[in-house]
């Protein structure tokens, strides 16, 4: 089946606060040791089966769920991650010309700037979002790589992986996975490999480097061998169906990630009480789990049991503090409950998850909300506006700023605010025009 003209215009994201902690925590010390700040360096996740990641817009990285889902060893995926990071720091994104360099960029922020729309749901759940931009940017080549680029990124990963005491055969071990796939038919290839030229040489280079490498047969540490079959058992208990979930891990398996697996499905498939049951006993065993408990209390919210679940966020957002997908779906579930006082606990957990995400429009429209049960009109208008604009929606966040600036106290900060995103707005309509 041959993906129509829409489909070929979409770019899947999806959301999960412990799958992008685990991102995280491969990627921060390869940043580091580029000389990157790793608050300055996007990593989104892309829903797709295909093998595939890439840089682009300047500090925007994607990765493929089929590249962490394939992956036999987290570090494949931190070889992976520690080649589109030589690409970061080798600057190839701006070697390619003015034109391919503003038609990127343009492409690119179609993608980031839909982002707050697209992660409506706002739970900390693997959430699919479709994000439709103006051309299939790894297909039409604006992501694609010469040789001399891929051979330098390649030098620079194995200097970052040597950098930070981490063996190159992962990033080995993923090109030849990849090189198995010459022999298809290009519309039948993964992504990466159209992207990213692969030559005998550059896997000849890394067989070279692991044998030179102090760190060439240094394992994975045993922590994040288990956080990857944690973060692959919740991909495919979110992304696959049923059967394919139990094929994988069978009712006998009876490990942490096949039960985590199975308890994901049940609930994606509708029988919640059943994921009940198996999330209670994987909290049983680990009640000091923040995404157990997170897992638990998606499944009341989305069973009707909203009140119930609160509780169960509360517990989930006092582990894991830091986490602003979790301040939100705590958030979201107290708005559920209409009640004055729940409103003002939702409005500081929104206020948490903006100052880590200030362009998540989802976050702004709950805000909104509570200002509006509120009757105060101005900060809704306000919240209104950061919204749209999130979205990119340039009428609507110039309506809502204008009339939040009619109603706030004029020179206070809120005030300065929307006469920023009234000015912003007009920009961005101009560049869409």
């Amino acid at each position: 089946m041959t993906p129509g003209p829409v489909a070929a215009q979409q770019i899947r994201l999806i959301r999960d606060a412990e799958i992008e902690n685990i991102i995280r925590l491969y990627s921060t010390p390869l940043f580091q040791a580029a000389g990157l700040s790793p608050r300055d360096i996007d990593v989104y996740l892309v829903n797709d089966h295909r093998l595939n990641a890439f840089v682009a817009g300047g500090l925007n990285m994607f990765i493929h769920t089929g590249t962490l889902m394939q992956a036999d060893d987290p570090l494949e995926v931190i070889g992976v991650i520690a080649h589109e990071t030589g690409h970061i720091a080798a600057g190839h994104g701006a070697t390619r010309g003015e034109n391919l360099r503003r038609s990127t960029t343009a492409v690119i922020a179609s993608y980031v700037i839909g982002l707050g729309a697209a992660l409506a749901t706002g739970r900390g759940e693997v959430a699919q979002a479709v994000i439709a931009g103006g051309q299939d940017i790894a297909l039409k080549g604006l992501l694609s790589y010469s040789r001399a680029q891929e051979s330098s990124a390649d030098q620079i990963a194995i200097r970052l992986l040597d950098g930070t005491g981490q063996s190159p055969k992962g990033l080995l071990d993923f090109m030849r996975l990849v090189r198995g796939q010459e022999v298809l038919y290009a519309s039948n290839q993964d992504p990466y490999l159209r992207s990213h030229p692969l030559t005998r040489e550059r896997i000849q280079f890394l067989e070279d480097q692991v044998g030179k490498s102090r760190y060439g047969q240094t394992p994975a540490p045993e922590k994040l061998r288990a956080l990857h079959k944690r973060m692959q058992a919740k991909l495919v208990g979110f992304l696959q169906p049923m059967d394919q979930v139990l094929a994988r891990y069978p009712e006998t398996d009876i490990s942490l990630p096949a039960r985590y697996a199975r308890a994901i499905a049940n609930y994606r498939s509708g029988d919640m009480q059943n994921a009940i049951t198996l999330t209670d006993a994987l909290l049983a065993e680990h009640p000091g789990d923040p995404y157990f408990h997170e897992l638990k209390a998606q499944i009341l919210f989305e069973s009707g049991r909203v009140a119930e679940s609160v509780p169960v966020y509360e517990e989930s957002a006092r582990l894991l503090p830091d986490s602003p997908q979790i301040a939100m779906a705590l958030a979201q579930a107290q708005v559920e409950l209409n009640d004055p006082q729940t409103d003002q606990k939702a409005l500081r957990h929104l206020e948490r998850t903006l100052q880590h995400e200030p362009g998540n429009a989802f976050a702004w429209r709950l805000t909104a909300i509570v200002h509006g049960r509120a009757g105060d009109i101005g900060m809704t208008a306000l919240a209104l506006a950061e919204s749209a604009l999130a979205r990119g929606h340039a009428p609507e966040a110039r309506e809502q700023a204008t009339r939040a600036q009619k109603i706030l106290a004029e020179g206070s900060p809120s005030w300065l605010r929307a006469g920023d995103i009234e000015q912003l707005a007009g920009r961005l309509a101009d560049e869409k025009k």
